[in-house]
């Protein structure tokens, strides 16, 4: 299968100039990216040919060998230079030309960074002009500075970078105006160079992201418009490698429900079958009774043999053909390790196929294809197919805690990947990754997961190390392996490697070398950890290495080393090992000086080096603020928090715990219009922060509503009026006092749909929805039994709002008076249904729920019940100790619940049953009514005759009594 962007550049090449290019599109292909920088046209851009136009342009010209290759490309665009012929002399040839030359630079960038085998020519030589070229101290000297020109918004790129004017050539030529506005790819291609230069910093740049999604959307609304002219012209598999791409650019960036999105995509236009289910079957050698595993069933929509497809329709035949090519080197595979545990398989025996009745995910059957595979024996899966399942198992692992289920959950998609024998080098070796990040938690496999992130490192390495003719230093020099490296024969080709490297987003050497050493550190093995890290010069997470074990001194000691000089001068070999470095500051400072004040900064807790940071990136660093925010947020001082964090979102306003923060300290601040506003970015960046919708209600509820109406210009006529409105006439609208609670209430119903086990949510949804005017009686129903749902267990009746509930109750009294009909359905019956099986049985000492409990008992026609729930009242308040000698308060408390019963016996009593034995046959609810209201009186006044006769309350019952007697 062709390579999606080169598809579309086939497909757009014109037809005047396609037998021009035919040569040099064959070459890029087939990896042989240096014919195309032998080409005249590239001799001519590189500066080791000068046409008569540019004789006059020089590097020592230039401030960097950036501006020196714009400014070539630009005159060989604008003139008919840099031609060997009169045919290939257009400007057209020569801009879809360059384009084959840039994207031969990112490409060759790629192979001994990402993914391997050596590059067979010296890129020095090949890109750099002679005179920089000559002197191996001149090439490291313009590859520093070419480094250096990489860093944006603070950020540095790795310092050690290999081939980096590789890249820096392909982003001159894709950055081209005139080339980005012929070549339909080279938007493509410009997007996919920014994102491997967002992978060479340190952390994630704002800048570099906001242009990336611009492409992405660009792209989109062009290649894939509403008459689906691309996916016509050029296939399902065109559209499924651009989405693909698109989802592991999300889900590095975090936006992992994007990401899922598009994975569902690709696999509906994949038409590939795939679930996640579970199979009995054993685990362990010494298992006898079999339980359920985690396995994925997967197939692709068709077959591949031995690396071939099989198509089974015509319309797949043509896809079929081109895959074939996939499987060119399906016998050679990255070394897979074996497990070699004395308990565990070394992979799961299945004793069960899966049946049609079988449930996947959200209770859906298992399709017909899926359920007749063997789990032990599944078929070779297509290459997009198994990217889809590894991006997954990525997308989960970025969602999800770092737990034990989650890692159960994620290891079936790198498995079925492996298992079946992917038919790509790239995506096999990616596979072996994801399965041993994850093994890297459990004993049984934590060896197993060690050593084969250490074959992929030894293995990467070995098969990115480019000669060192071209002044850079050789990485087999430095680092050995103790796995033989692998024959010519028995590794894939440079073309294979790159087809889907963009849709893998595999790590670079060093990326993998640095998980490397944190798995050390993981495991206690600090000294590895740090032979790594110094190895590859990457000061700070050696720092970082040495504070987390608590060692603060020598993490200093390593930071400061890289910004300060010796604290007696003199050059850096002659100082000790306890040099404090308290010197003189470097000048100028090293590239990712920031990120290393920033360090100091967290290490001792200086608000200096904070500004520090902030001073030495020009006020672009966005993490030295967002430290400074914490630390003022964190001492009270929420106005310099509010400030810190407001000049990181300048700089980054794509950070969304920044924005959280912010509104967090505007709301300490009482600025609750600018609070609203930062939570509104919040869950616009991160719909499913669920604190994030709770704050934004919270901070609508304090907001004032507006003292005039606004005015709005009526921009066009209504519908039903005969006269047109003058344009900029304006109406008035009324201020609605309610808009901000209702628009608080909106925000607490997301929070409480995303945190459904929040209590507190739930709380502040109850309350606020009882407060607008009228309430939201469905939303007040929904709340408390949640509430009750989620704490009646612990704290019982204490979850239940009395009176939001009676509010509740005298609303749905007032919309039937005539009473209640058990037969109508509607939010009535819900709320009854509520009482009968939710609050009743969590009442034990409520007089007011006994109150309203008897009230809707009353208007459910059931006096009977409302009287029995006028003695629980009553009863719940007599049981209380302390009442008939202790507080006065308390005591005229127990005499309005006997009068009140009293009365519920004087009007409840004489009525006859509608319920229970006696029902319909003229029975009465308490016959005898009388004598109960006279011993509840009598026992009252007994037990508080020494302490309360001749109170006021005192003096209620005897009137009471009284009135029964006559």
């Amino acid at each position: 299968m062709s390579e999606g962007l080169l598809s579309l550049f086939r497909e757009t090449l014109p037809d005047e100039i396609s037998a021009l290019v035919t040569e040099h599109l064959a070459e890029l292909e087939n990896g042989n990216f240096h014919s195309l920088f032998q080409s005249p046209l590239a001799q001519a851009l590189l500066g080791h040919q000068s046409p008569e136009a540019l004789k006059d342009v020089h590097l020592k010209n230039f401030e960097s060998w950036n501006d020196y290759i714009f400014h070539r490309l630009g005159l060989i665009l604008s003139d008919r230079t840099g031609s060997s012929g009169p045919e290939d002399d257009s400007p057209l040839y020569k801009q879809y030309s360059c384009f084959l030359i840039g994207y031969a630079a990112l490409l060759a960038f790629l192979q001994p960074n990402v993914t391997g085998p050596p590059l067979p020519f010296a890129s020095a030589k090949s890109i750099l002009p002679a005179e920089v070229s000559a002197d191996s101290h001149n090439i490291t000297t313009t590859r520093q500075k070419l480094i250096q020109s990489l860093g944006v918004d603070g950020i540095a790129a790795y310092r050690l970078t290999p081939n980096i004017e590789l890249l820096c050539l392909a982003d001159a030529i894709m950055t081209s105006p005139p080339v980005l506005k012929h070549v339909p790819a080279a938007r493509w291609a410009k997007m996919r160079v920014h994102f491997i230069h967002q992978r060479l910093l340190s952390e994630p740049s704002s800048t570099l992201q906001r242009q990336i999604y611009e492409d992405l959307e660009l792209l989109e609304d062009t290649l894939f418009a509403d008459d689906g002219s691309a996916k016509a012209k050029l296939g399902k598999p065109f559209k499924v490698q651009f989405v693909l791409e698109r989802a592991s650019i999300e889900t590095f960036h975090g936006f992992d429900k994007r990401a899922r999105a598009d994975l569902d995509e690709a696999s509906k236009e994949q038409g590939f079958q795939f679930a996640l289910t579970g199979l009995l079957g054993k685990r362990t050698k010494w298992q006898e009774k079999e339980t359920s595993q985690l396995v994925v069933l997967a197939k692709s929509a068709e077959d591949v043999t031995n690396g071939k497809s099989t198509a089974t329709t015509s319309e797949t035949a043509s896809t079929a053909q081109i895959d074939s090519s996939d499987g060119q080197n399906a016998g050679t595979r990255p070394e897979n390790l074996d497990l070699n545990d004395d308990t565990l398989l070394e992979a799961i025996s299945f004793s069960e196929k899966p049946k049609s009745s079988t449930d996947v995910q959200d209770s859906n059957v298992l399709p017909p294809a899926l359920a007749e595979l063997d789990p032990s024996n599944q078929p070779l899966l297509q290459p997009l197919d198994s990217v889809i399942l590894l991006a997954l198992a990525s997308s989960i692992t970025n969602t999800s805690p770092a737990n034990g289920l989650t890692r159960e959950e994620t290891i079936p998609y790198a498995t079925r990947v492996l298992e079946g024998g992917s038919s790509n080098w790239q995506i096999y070796t990616q596979a072996l990754l994801v399965r041993s990040r994850i093994e890297g938690y459990k004993s049984r496999t934590i060896e197993r997961g060690l050593l084969q992130l250490q074959a992929l490192v030894d293995q990467v390495i070995a098969d990115t190390a480019s000669s060192s003719e071209d002044g850079a230093k050789s990485s087999e020099e430095t680092s050995t392996s103790f796995l033989p490296r692998p024959k010519e024969s028995e590794s894939a080709s440079a073309s294979e490697r790159l087809k889907y490297v963009f849709q893998l987003a595999s790590p670079s050497r060093w990326e993998l070398e640095a998980e490397l050493a944190a798995r050390w550190v993981q495991l206690g093995g600090l000294r590895s950890a740090l032979e790594i890290y110094e190895r590859l010069e990457m000061w700070a997470e050696a720092a970082l290495c040495w504070a987390a074990t608590e060692k603060e001194d020598k993490a200093k000691r390593i930071v400061r080393r890289q910004l300060y000089h010796p604290t007696k001068g003199g050059p850096d070999s002659d100082v000790d090992e306890d040099e404090e470095w308290q010197g003189a500051e470097r000048d100028p400072p090293p590239a990712d000086a920031p990120r290393l004040y920033c360090i100091l900064g967290d290490v001792d807790q200086d608000p200096s080096m904070w500004e520090k940071a902030w001073e030495v990136s020009n006020q672009r660093y966005a993490r030295a603020q967002r430290s400074l925010g914490r630390f003022y947020f964190a001492a009270n001082d929420h106005l310099k928090a509010a400030a810190a964090y407001s000049k990181s979102l300048n700089v980054n306003q794509l950070n969304h715990p920044s924005w959280f923060a912010l509104g967090c300290a505007l709301l300490e601040l009482g600025q609750y219009s600018r609070a609203v506003e930062s939570f509104q970015r919040c869950v616009q960046l991160d719909e499913t922060d669920a604190e994030a919708w709770s704050n934004l209600a919270a901070a609508l509820l304090k907001l004032e509503p507006e003292d005039e109406a606004p005015v709005a210009p009526v921009l066009e006529a209504a519908a039903d009026e005969e006269e047109d409105v003058p344009i900029g006439a304006t109406e008035e609208r009324k201020v609605d006092p309610q808009k901000n609670r209702r628009d608080a209430l909106r925000a607490l119903k997301r929070a409480a749909s995303i945190k459904y086990d929040s209590y507190r949510i739930w709380e502040n949804l109850l309350i606020i929805a009882a407060s607008i005017s009228p309430p939201d009686y469905t939303s007040i129903l929904s709340a408390q039994k949640h509430l009750i749902d989620i704490r009646g267990p612990t704290v019982g009746e204490r979850c239940i709002d009395v009176e939001i509930m009676e509010l509740l109750v005298r609303h749905v009294i007032a919309l039937n008076e005539e009473g209640y009909d058990p037969a109508r359905p509607g939010f009535e019956r819900i709320m009854v249904e509520c009482f009968d099986k939710q609050i009743i049985p969590l009442i034990t000492a409520s007089r007011p729920l006994w109150q309203l409990v008897s009230k809707l008992a009353l208007w459910r026609k059931k006096p009977s019940s409302a009287l029995e729930a006028h003695e629980k009242a009553w009863r719940a308040v007599t049981n209380q100790p302390g009442w008939d000698s202790e507080s006065e308060a308390r005591w005229n408390e127990v005499v309005d619940a006997t009068v009140e019963l009293c009365d519920a016996y004087e009007s409840l009593g004489p009525r006859e049953k509608t319920e229970g034995l006696g029902a319909g046959d003229g029975a009465l609810v308490a016959k005898d009514w009388k004598f109960k209201a006279r011993s509840a009186i009598r026992g009252i006044m007994g037990k508080g005759k020494d302490a309360w006769e001749g109170t006021d309350g005192w003096e209620r019952l005897k009137d009471a009594l009284d009135q029964l007697k006559n």
